[in-house]
């Protein structure tokens, strides 16, 4: 009688699982809580072998499952989303089938098994290099987010063109259907102003931006101007805080930096309570003189005394969980409001080199997370633009202030830009000249996502511009726990 053959299959099974429990093991684990998500999507990717999605399903990032409904309805009104093309590319999987036709013995032998052992791991380790992503040598710039780009460029590598594009637009909360916006044009973010603000409680308002961003594929980013004095959105709302911020100037007046310290601890501290991602501050703006627009937002001391500021604020702004936004790059000096015309700084680089610089320079080096740059026409620097459709100020603030973060644009709907933009739209110049994030108002989200498509699909932008841009974003939001 044939000896059975139950025990070399039961061994050969065990090694078969040892073996793939082996190589499924040897997987990077996760350092960090934020890179939980794609280090899981890594690991069942491999132990279930199958193929990466198609553009429209891929999501590295999933909200969590109670959404599932809100998300369907989501993405049911993107199928006629401007620009939004049909992926039409069939997806394959692998698939694996036992030979049990006649003629072949059901039984195997040592030497099969181990075949089909050798051909698993194989199949594994071929499915684990296959979502690997090389993230470009020119995107690698050792800077503050660079920890987080490869899980960026992971998830980006898998979007659209479209969603790239909407990842770039922080667009003020539209009054009606911000949702619906967010979803049609993949918005990065929403600014929020104090009349969003209005009536509402510290719950409302966490639920408002909770319910904003999980119906989105991407989470949602929020920022607010709480500078304190005459610029608070939130503060003077009796139901948000006790009290209003007061200005930097004043705080400093009543208790040096002392003041400033306990006040950027407070102001973080609610912000990331409510929900809010970016406070738009410090203002770095040196002004001495009362007649100068930036006078009551700003210091008010020297150079010295409002790099240490700045400092102060960044480190303990983002220490509870806010990002800051330095502005207003190269520095506002003893210019007019650019809200309604332009202002012409006639300077010489040597004090923007040494002044205006050196609080930006201390935030820099403090880790700050963004940049905002200002509308003024800076002359030693470019004649022709203002400094937020410069490329010639974006150069000098990454090469030689070595910013790596993001850069954001002031206002684009501001009166000072629009005779400067020349044959293209404000958000396209924006893009050229090296902004990372475009703030706008809701009613320009539609003409700057779609000018920026056709730009790309044109040749006057590259789709590598994009990428970069959007590779800090991303990598924003997985450094700052929103991915």
């Amino acid at each position: 009688m044939k000896t059975p053959q139950h025990p070399i299959r039961l061994l050969t099974l065990s090694l078969c699982a040892a073996l793939l429990l082996a190589v499924t093991g040897c997987q990077q684990q996760p350092t960090d809580i934020r890179d939980k998500t794609a280090k899981v999507s890594n690991v069942t990717s491999v132990v279930s072998d199958v193929s990466l999605p198609s553009h429209s399903e891929s999501s590295l990032w999933t909200p969590s499952t109670d959404t599932d409904s809100r998300l369907s309805d989501a993405d049911s009104s993107t199928d006629s989303s401007i620009g939004t093309s049909e992926d039409t590319s069939e997806s394959t999987s692998q698939t694996t089938s036992t030979d049990s036709s006649e003629g072949h013995s059901s039984e195997s032998s040592p030497e099969d098994d181990a075949s089909s052992t050798v051909s698993a791991s194989s199949v594994t380790e071929e499915s684990s290099e296959s979502i690997f992503f090389h993230v470009p040598d020119e995107f690698l710039d050792g800077g503050i987010f660079s920890d987080y780009y490869e899980d960026a460029y992971r998830y980006m590598s898998q979007m659209t063109l479209e969603e790239k594009i909407g990842q770039m637009l922080f667009a003020s909360l539209p009054y009606d259907e911000p949702i619906e916006t967010a979803t049609l044009y993949h918005l990065g973010g929403y600014v929020l102003f104090g009349d969003d603000f209005a009536g509402q409680t510290k719950d409302s308002v966490k639920s408002m931006l909770n319910s904003l961003s999980i119906a989105q594929k991407v989470p949602l980013a929020f920022a607010v101007d709480e500078e304190g004095g005459t610029v608070t959105r939130i503060s003077g709302k009796p139901a948000l805080s006790d009290h209003e911020f007061e200005s930097p100037r004043t705080l400093y007046k009543n208790g040096g930096l002392a003041f400033i310290q306990s006040d950027a601890d407070e102001k973080a501290t609610l912000l990331h309570e409510l929900g809010l991602n970016i406070n738009l501050a410090p203002v770095c703006d040196i002004a001495t003189n009362k007649k100068d627009f930036m006078y009551d937002r700003s210091l008010g001391q020297d150079a010295a005394t409002t790099a240490e500021f700045v400092r102060i604020v960044t480190q303990m702004s983002q220490m509870r969980g806010v990002s800051v936004t330095l502005k207003h790059f190269p520095g506002y000096g003893q210019n007019v409001d650019t809200h309604t015309g332009i202002a012409v700084d006639k300077r010489e680089m040597k004090a923007f080199e040494e002044n205006d610089f050196l609080p930006f320079q201390a935030g820099i080096q403090a880790g700050a997370h963004c940049v905002m740059v200002s509308h003024n026409i800076v002359e030693c620097m470019d004649k022709e633009h203002p400094a937020s459709l410069s490329p010639e100020v974006h150069q000098i603030l990454r090469e030689q202030l070595g910013f790596s973060g993001l850069i954001m644009t002031d206002d684009l709907g501001m009166g000072a830009i629009t005779q400067y933009t020349g044959q293209y739209t404000p958000a396209v110049a924006a893009v050229l000249a090296g902004n990372d994030v475009l703030a706008l108002n809701s009613s320009m989200v539609d003409s700057s996502f779609t000018s920026i498509l056709e730009a790309v699909n044109s040749g006057v932008l590259t789709e590598k511009s994009i990428d970069h841009a959007v590779l800090r974003i991303l990598a924003w939001k997985y450094a700052t726990a929103l991915m």
